[in-house]
């Protein structure tokens, strides 16, 4: 390849990325994840969005881009319970920043995530949909994980915090096949916002305090105004069988995304 041709390729593949990132872009994922290592047959399988847009990005199930959604015309919207294996993702490509959400009692807590993906690109290659795809390994969370990412599509970003190599990543899946994101949609345009823009910065070490103060109260009942659960019957729960209840299934989701920052809860 002559040198002019050289330059004449890059001014190209620069002058579409532009293009692209100048762009929004929402790219749908199937996410597949066990959250009990004791119940491996019990698969969660939801749709998630990555919405991209002049190199920032939200990642977040669609249920909870419908809360968003909500919340944006001033109503109320539901959020994820818990602390632990919220996927709600901030990321700003260009100054390599990446947040977790948590919302938590109606409060935005931002988690720096700090842990730097040494990327190893592999030679493998194979076809994926109608990309042509590359395969890449990392590890991040305590996990070993495969991805495979694609030059066709010229977005540095993927799926959860995932994000840095020369491509789009349209598949990701931990080697214990306990995580996978599997890109299954692309829609050009489309509804761009962010409404969690309210945030509390905390730590690890706070998001392992938040995660605990979660599981000692699950519904703030000691502090919040009192709400009185029923059956379907009509009867009165107990709030402390209730509590109980909620503790037995905090404990028995044992497997959270990031295995090295597992919450001791007892």
């Amino acid at each position: 390849m002559k040198i002019t041709d050289q330059l004449k390729f890059i001014l190209f593949f620069s002058l579409l990325s532009t293009f692209c990132f100048s762009q929004k872009f929402s790219f749908i994922y199937e996410a597949k994840y066990r959250t009990s290592k004791e119940k491996p047959e019990d698969i969660n399988t939801e749709n998630m969005i990555l919405d991209f847009e002049n190199n920032t990005s939200i990642f977040r199930e669609s249920m909870s881009k419908d809360a968003d959604s909500l919340k944006l015309i001033n109503k109320n919207g539901g959020y994820r319970m818990g602390v632990e294996n919220h996927f709600y993702i901030k990321k700003d490509v260009t100054n390599k920043k990446i947040g977790k959400i948590i919302t938590y009692l109606r409060a935005n807590y931002l988690l720096p995530i700090d842990e730097k993906l040494n990327w190893k690109i592999l030679s493998e290659q194979k076809t994926i949909g109608k990309y042509k795809s590359q395969k890449a390994e990392v590890s991040y969370g305590g996990r070993n994980w495969m991805a495979w990412f694609t030059t066709e599509l010229p977005f540095n970003d993927g799926p959860y915090i995932f994000n840095g190599l020369p491509g789009l990543i349209i598949s990701i899946e931990d080697t214990e096949h306990d995580y996978s994101f599997n890109l299954t949609q692309i829609k050009k345009g489309g509804d761009w916002f962010d409404v969690r823009t309210k945030t509390i910065t905390i730590d690890w070490t706070q998001y392992d305090q938040l995660g605990k103060s979660y599981y000692n109260d699950p519904w703030n009942s000691k502090t919040a105004r009192k709400v009185t659960f029923t059956d379907p019957q009509g009867n009165e729960k107990d709030m402390n069988e209730m509590i109980r209840q909620a503790q037995k299934s905090i404990l028995e989701e044992n497997n959270p995304l990031e295995l090295n920052h597992k919450i001791n809860y007892k």
